[in-house]
């Protein structure tokens, strides 16, 4: 029974110091995690500042998998290229030793009269937990409250620590011949490092435990070294899985980069090993001699420096293993041009900023084209749903979400380039254009979700109700093209077609909602589905709402007085007399009315 209540004491101490672990390091991201992404997201394309970078974010957060995981979420995001990626992660690498460093505290023995007392473990534990307790108890400010929980974790981390160093005292011999087995079977301590690591999911707790058992009993360069090389394997298997979790294909790489990194690594540091041995400079007293906690954290820093210095140069290397074991994903030859025009987008034109406008332009012109081909297979999905369909719609809607977080970052990191105000309005048409395509199509998909919601019900519109949509589904297919048309030509005169067919739009969908409510009101329509109908009659009038937004900056392009006073344009255009605007509302009014016209107000029961 001991020996049962004594590995509950160790795994007591064990969680203590990951909670402790834990709490330290929201506290460090909590403060400095907006400042970290920013810092990761300014890194140049150099692996050596890449690496840096890493490693300094990995010290202050005392988490390489917390690094890789943000800097995984940026390169999704479009903030990180991959390649910008792999000098980051080797950093990362690096970085994470230094909570090793930081336990070797645990070693530091001295009488009462020294300076040193004050650092030892034993000491800085509570006085952490005080001063953090007090931080947060006692102080309103937010600052403070962090404060006090990094200090707090600190101290829970190093409580967990003596405990487990008090425990491991208790029944040392045993652990003393388990990693005596290590040092005559290399394979098995470095499978056992891998293992535990994947485990507990934290290499520095694994280094941490190896830290306590040295403290305690001493452990040997022999028995350690390659349950440390493993246990940097198990961290980055770790960092993979959480890594992977709904990933991009760039962002798989940037998490198997680390794996084919971490594997380069532990080659290396058993070569190394391999010819110390045999030239001596691992001598037989250092391969035998006892290590005490500092000695464990050198090793463990020595291990993932050396390594991270030595292949920094083969950063490339790693890319291309990278790239072939995780392929891209078959691209839509819809796609291409989209893609093409997104990889368009370099920061090299930044010094000739119309030229870099125009790039950014190109991005937009496709997303118009994507948002289109996602509005027409929403209506193509009320009419003839395909389950495959609704995949495409989804792709097309990520692949707008993408174009928009790359183009807009993109024109933000141009503006410090842009001088003249011509430039600034062309700047700021682009990315008001971009936005209302980026919302045409989640309108798209909005009418795309209905259907669904239709479908499970196992119910449909009527045949009045069809008919009705169509009518208005071909005014948002007239007033999407002639929109798109304008925008990719620069044509005032095309824009100014838009905001009358726009009024249409919306007179049409006042009307279909009151044949909706007489329908209602003389129970011919089931209420569930008349919901479903006035939601995607709400979707259409937004898409028009969005074109005549769209026309209105272009007609900016001609007109340098409407900029910054859109709604007051349209406001007036709406109470003038303007005979142009009032041919085309007439023209477009009798068209779509006509057809309406057409159409019996009561179709056989329910919608």
């Amino acid at each position: 029974m001991a020996v049962f209540y004594n590995v509950i004491a160790f795994l007591g101490g064990l969680s203590m110091f990951l909670y402790g672990m834990r709490v330290m390091g929201d506290g460090l991201k909590s403060s400095s995690g907006g400042a970290m992404k920013n810092a990761l997201a300014k890194v140049t394309n150099k692996p050596a500042m890449g690496f840096l970078l890493g490693m300094l974010v990995a010290c202050i957060i005392q988490s390489s998998t917390a690094t890789i995981v943000i800097t995984v979420g940026l390169v999704g995001a479009g903030f990180l290229t991959f390649h910008q990626s792999v000098g980051i992660v080797l950093g990362a690498n690096v970085g994470t030793a230094i909570t090793a460093q930081i336990i070797r505290l645990m070693d530091v023995s001295s009488g009462m009269d020294s300076p040193l007392y004050f650092f030892k473990a034993d000491n800085l534990a509570p006085l952490a937990l005080v001063i953090g307790i007090v931080l947060i108890m006692f102080l309103k400010s937010n600052s403070y409250k962090t404060a006090g929980q990094v200090s707090c974790g600190f101290g829970i981390l190093f409580m967990g620590l003596i405990y487990m160093s008090n425990v491991v005292s208790g029944f040392g011999e045993s652990l003393s011949h388990l990693l005596t087995a290590f040092s005559n079977n290399y394979a098995l301590g470095f499978l056992s490092g891998v293992l535990v690591t994947g485990v507990v999911q934290s290499s520095s707790a694994v280094v941490g435990i190896i830290q306590s058992i040295a403290s305690s009993v001493g452990v040997t360069f022999s028995a350690v070294f390659a349950v440390i090389i493993g246990v940097n394997i198990g961290d980055c298997l770790t960092t993979y899985l959480v890594s992977r979790i709904g990933a991009k294909p760039v962002q798989r790489r940037t998490a198997v980069v680390h794996i084919v990194y971490n594997v380069f690594a532990a080659l290396i540091c058993f070569l190394l090993v391999f010819i110390g041995r045999k030239t001596g400079l691992i001598s037989d007293a250092l391969w035998t001699a006892n290590l005490n906690s500092g000695g464990v954290a050198n090793i463990h820093g020595c291990f993932r420096l050396i390594p991270a210095v030595l292949l920094l140069p083969l950063t490339g290397v790693f890319e291309k293993i990278s790239i072939k074991i995780v392929k891209d994903e078959p691209v839509d030859e819809e796609d291409k041009s989209a893609i093409a025009a997104l990889d368009a987008l370099d920061e090299h034109l930044f010094t000739s900023p119309a030229l870099a406008l125009d790039q950014a332009e190109r991005v937009v012109k496709e997303m118009s084209d994507i948002a289109a081909h996602n509005f027409d297979a929403a209506v193509h999905q009320i009419y003839d749903h395909d389950p495959k369909r609704d995949e495409r719609i989804q792709t097309r809607e990520d692949l707008l979400d993408s174009m928009t977080d790359a183009t807009n970052k993109y024109l933000v990191s141009l503006s410090p380039n842009i001088i003249s105000a011509a430039d600034t309005r062309y700047q700021n048409r682009i990315i008001k254009t971009m936005i209302c395509y980026e919302r045409i199509g989640d309108l798209a998909v909005n009418i795309s979700n209905v259907v669904n919601s239709l479908r499970a019900e196992s119910t449909g519109f009527s045949e009045t109700a069809m008919a009705e949509l169509r009518v208005a589904f071909d005014a948002i297919y007239e007033i999407m093209d002639i929109t798109s048309r304008a925008f990719k030509t620069g044509d005032s005169s095309l824009a100014a077609q838009v905001e009358p067919l726009e009024e249409v739009i919306d007179d049409m969908v006042e009307e279909l909602n009151a044949r909706h409510v007489f329908r209602m009101v003389n129970q011919i329509c089931d209420p569930i589905k008349g919901i479903h109908y006035q939601s995607i009659l709400t979707n259409v009038e937004h898409i028009s709402d969005k074109c005549s937004d769209i026309a209105v900056y272009i007609m900016e392009g001609d007109n340098t007085e409407i900029f910054g006073k859109e709604h007051s344009y349209v406001h007036d255009l709406h109470h003038s007399n303007d005979s142009q605007y009032t041919r085309y509302y007439s023209e477009d009014r009798d068209k779509y009315f006509r057809a309406l016209e057409s159409i019996p107000k009561i179709d056989t029961p329910s919608e």
